[in-house]
């Protein structure tokens, strides 16, 4: 999967679930609301004032581990 600043979070969560401690990790504990899951990372990183890089960096991280 391409992680990029416009990806949701609810398409990266539906295609791996796992993914999940990422976002927690950024302070992100919101996940199961409705409107999270269609926020875009860059969104939700600056909702929640993160590195919206950072983040794309440990999931892309996580999906090429797979």
């Amino acid at each position: 999967m391409e992680i990029t600043p416009a990806s949701t979070i609810g398409d990266i969560l539906d295609f791996d679930r796992t993914t999940a401690q990422y976002f927690l990790e950024m302070g992100m504990h919101c996940l199961g609301c409705p409107a999270s899951r269609g926020e875009s990372i860059a969104e939700a990183c600056a909702v929640h004032g993160v590195s919206c890089d950072e983040l794309i960096a440990k999931l892309q991280k996580h999906f090429a581990d797979r």
